[in-house]
């Protein structure tokens, strides 16, 4: 607001009887786009670094200063630049994120220390561990029904190891995935008492234990380290690899969360041989979401050999037991370096544009609509199949390319078409698409068989003949 003086003849007090007239010039108020370019063209900036002498912070003029510094020189920057209307300070800080994911073997062995020790990277802090007097400490959230299987073998495993430990077995289904959940085990954590810094709380069960867990940690001191140990296929090849966390809430899934890393995920394919065979095809339309957009290899491996991977529940054969050639192996091997080229470098989903959404625009809608009645997965792979059709109506996957989709999705027991998903449900979800992707519908969409691209030029009369193709052809199970 500009203050504008006014002048006043003091004379007016010997006329008080007269009507007093105060003539102000007109005030024309610049836009504000104006006003902020001009301030914009007007700053004087100047960068600079900051470094550490003696545990005080100080900044110094300059890009790099590295040179001739005694101390210690930090990434961050600050930008200072001033104008007629004061001063402005930016700051730009490299925020990074170290996080490992390990396959092993035998995980809940006494002898293989990676359950606790696997996050450590640091070979001094690792032997300060092994020299230190000191017990571990571990607090552990266990899916109740991976508990009543597991639990056993956990606790006689922190046992062996000599570990103050906490177990907290939860019902973490997704019609529980909550912020009163992620409160319940804050409210255990605070109770235990854990190091926020070298305690990491260590997760076991399925995607939405690990989701909720990480929501809780990432609250938990603004911060805490937490382990994510995958008991499912579908969280062993998804939620384990990537850094976001979150609960349902307004009757939208993950509406709530964060994007922080755990410190380390332990794979373990042994758990799976405990899950059902429809969890099973649950996580291979993980898997098949990463062949269809990245690698024509993984799909054709999945296409001869879905039916071994359900029957064998991803375990090592006895034939096969060189990972090299072992479908099992090959195949989650793949799917987590696929995942990870996509997931590192946009951890924070900076870039709207993910291919890794493919399966995830129409689904988070109609999971919810019929919960419990589809699985993540099974969710997941109406939405690709309906996409499946979306891309053979644009000319960009051929007839046969589309049938060889469809008959894989059918080999890998996976729902192609359910009829809680209607058009209306579809314009809804591309709506609500819009309005969260930068009003752009950033459409993941494959181009060939292990290949993609993002569209945003979606033609609603595209839309409803694709979805009309796909009732006509998949609603009555006519493909087989």
């Amino acid at each position: 607001m500009r203050l504008v003086p006014l002048f006043i003849d003091a004379s007016y007090m010997e006329r008080a009887e007269e009507p007093l007239t105060v003539n102000t010039p007109e005030i024309r108020q610049p836009s504000l786009e104006n006003s902020t370019m001009e301030n914009l063209k007007r700053q004087k900036e100047t960068v600079f670094s900051l470094v550490q002498v003696k545990g005080t912070w100080k900044r110094k003029a300059g890009q790099n200063v590295k040179q001739g510094i005694k101390g210690r020189v930090s990434a961050a920057k600050i930008y200072e630049s001033t104008s007629s209307s004061g001063t402005t300070w930016t700051v730009v800080t490299p925020v990074t994120f170290t996080y490992t994911v390990i396959q092993t073997k035998n995980l809940l062995d006494p002898s293989n220390d990676t359950l606790l020790l696997g996050h450590i990277r640091d070979t001094q802090q690792l032997e300060a561990v092994h020299s230190s007097t000191k017990p571990l400490k571990r607090f552990i959230v266990m899916d109740e029904v991976v508990y009543n299987l597991y639990g056993s073998q956990v606790t006689n495993y922190l046992k062996a190891r000599h570990v103050l430990y906490r177990i907290l077995p939860l019902p973490t289904t997704e019609e529980n995935k909550s912020m009163e959940m992620a409160l319940k085990i804050l409210e255990e954590v605070h109770q235990f008492g854990i190091d926020r810094r070298n305690e990491p709380i260590i997760a076991i069960g399925g995607g939405v234990c690990l989701d909720i867990v990480g929501l809780a940690a990432s609250l938990y001191r603004r911060r805490t380290p937490y382990i994510r140990v995958p008991t499912t296929l579908l969280s062993y090849i998804d939620a384990s690899v990537g850094a976001k966390t979150g609960v349902n809430f307004a009757n939208c899934k993950n509406k709530l969360g964060t994007y922080i890393a755990p410190v380390a995920a332990f794979l373990d394919r042994s758990f799976i041989q405990t899950i059902s065979r429809r969890h099973i095809s649950n996580g291979l339309a993980e898997m098949l979401k990463m062949a269809l957009m990245k690698h024509r290899g993984l799909f054709e491996l999945l296409e001869a050999q879905g039916q071994f991977l359900l029957d064998s529940k991803f375990q090592s054969g006895l034939v096969l037991e060189d990972d090299r050639i072992n479908p099992a192996s090959v195949s989650t091997r793949v799917a987590i370096e696929t995942m990870l080229e996509e997931l590192a470098p946009n951890l924070w989903e900076d870039d709207l544009d993910r291919l890794v959404d493919f399966g995830h625009l129409i689904s988070p809608e109609l999971e919810m609509k019929v919960l419990p009645a589809l699985l993540h997965g099974e969710a997941v792979n109406i939405d690709m199949s309906y996409m499946v059709y979306m891309a053979c109506e644009m000319g960009l996957l051929t007839e046969q390319e589309k049938f060889r989709i469809i008959c894989c999705m059918l080999g890998l027991e996976l729902p192609v078409w359910h009829q809680d998903c209607t058009f209306a449900l579809v314009q809804k979800s591309l709506c609500d698409r819009l309005q969260h992707s930068g009003g752009l519908v950033r459409m993941p969409l494959p181009t060939g068989l292990g290949r993609a691209e993002i569209f945003n030029d979606t033609d609603e009369g595209i839309l409803f003949q694709a979805y009309k193709k796909w009732c006509d052809e998949l609603s009555t199970g006519s493909i087989q």
